[in-house]
């Protein structure tokens, strides 16, 4: 028995840490986290490409959004794993566009909502022409209370970052 103890020791001594490396991208960057993380993997910030973006699990989500007739299906990685990967530490999220839109988002609405940073729309990748590559999605059509033009405001398209407060 006393052996036994000295393996579970040796064991938790040399269990790798809780804090997971996070390689920097090897294709061009869509999303630049910074702020107040944990994790980074270019300076200060926690910068994505497309794989490693695909990597991280995955959402669904079907709604309409006023700005598209009828009901689209979203799919992308969801903001909550984005926050995971680089140890996000604060309350709010400054949602950034490349046309210099920006939106604050409670970190709190990542996972009461289950919200995904789309990638991509009824199957087609989002790109910069069609509201892309990254588009904030709520599920506004299972949730028809947050149908307002607070939380409209906060379903950012072509995002390109976010800064963690």
């Amino acid at each position: 028995m006393r052996y036994c103890w000295r393996f579970i020791l040796l064991g938790l001594t040399l269990a790798p840490s809780l804090s997971i490396a996070l390689e920097p991208p090897s294709g061009t960057p869509l999303l630049k986290v910074s702020g107040d993380i944990g994790t980074t993997n270019v300076g200060d910030q926690a910068w994505f490409d497309r794989d490693m973006l695909e990597a991280l699990p995955q959402g669904m989500i079907t709604t309409h959004l006023p700005w598209f007739d009828g009901a689209s299906v979203y799919q992308g990685p969801l903001l909550e794993a984005i926050l995971d990967a680089v140890q996000a530490r604060g309350t709010e999220l400054r949602v950034s566009a490349l046309n210099d839109f920006v939106a604050t988002v409670p970190v709190q609405d990542a996972s009461t909502f289950n919200l995904v940073l789309a990638m991509w729309r009824d199957g087609e990748r989002l790109e910069v022409r069609n509201q892309g590559p990254l588009f904030v999605i709520y599920p506004f059509d299972q949730h028809p209370e947050i149908y307002n033009a607070v939380y409209l405001t906060r379903s950012v398209w072509q995002v390109e970052s976010i800064d963690v407060h």
